[in-house]
């Protein structure tokens, strides 16, 4: 599918999903997938701190914003901190979103809540006062979280977002036949598919020109942002009590 028509696409699945299922309420939820009604997926790409890899997969962002693919990127605090050009360079692409991550990547549920709230809080601060951008989207490092990490996230106003799909792209004895032969089985309209730009995906960009090339015209669905998933309506998991 050519660049318009990636665009075309989404606008119009928006469009219909809004009118179908109106507004939704804001209430504490954590998301892992969008609706099955919808004929589309989220790509999304952690940016966690990395101590061994470059830190920024550019051969993959140059290949999503060749072919114009739209994609989500949650940012720790201190990635963008050693980050600062590779963020604007994200934030500048219109058909990019971008969330946060925590701050240094802690496991949360091992943190009071005070401490939760200073971990998730630093960089939707540094996003707001520095780049001008509002947060919307959070997701937990390690996908780890408790009623704490939920109450939080509520209250900064912040969506929760975890995914269904773990490509598992930093695991060093995957293949890219591998990873693809996973994401096929697993795939399904609504899916969030969880990645890294971090550099600790060794094939990310193998995997993804195949998602895009490949698997999701067989399976006939688009890629999108995460917001544009969820604005079809929302598929979500409560935390048990």
């Amino acid at each position: 599918m050519r660049r318009h028509q990636w665009r075309v696409a989404v606008s119009a699945i928006c469009a219909m999903a809004l009118m179908a299922y109106g507004h939704q309420p804001a209430d504490a939820q954590v998301i892992k997938t969008g609706p099955a009604s919808c004929p589309a997926v989220a790509l999304t790409y952690d940016l966690c701190p990395v101590r061994t890899a470059s830190g920024f997969d550019r051969e993959l962002i140059e290949f999503l914003i060749a072919n114009h693919i739209p994609a989500t990127f949650f940012m720790s605090g201190r990635w963008m901190a050693r980050h600062d050009a590779e963020v604007k360079e994200l934030l500048a692409v219109p058909f990019f979103e971008v969330g946060t991550h925590g701050e240094v990547h802690a496991h949360l549920p091992m943190l009071e809540i005070e401490e939760q709230q200073r971990e998730i809080l630093g960089p939707v601060r540094v996003l707001k006062t520095k780049y001008g951008r509002a947060a919307t989207l959070f997701r937990p490092p390690y996908g780890e979280y408790n009623d704490h990490t939920v109450e939080a996230v509520k209250d900064q106003g912040l969506q929760f977002i975890l995914w269904n799909i773990e490509s598992g792209d930093p695991d060093p004895t995957l293949s890219p036949e591998a990873i693809v032969t996973r994401l096929q089985k697993r795939m399904k309209p609504g899916s969030v598919i969880v990645l890294h730009a971090n550099g600790k995906g060794k094939h990310t960009r193998e995997v993804t020109e195949s998602l895009a090339a490949t698997l999701l015209p067989a399976k006939g669905l688009i890629p999108m942002t995460v917001s544009d998933l969820l604005r079809c309506n929302q598929t979500t998991v409560r935390l048990r009590p």
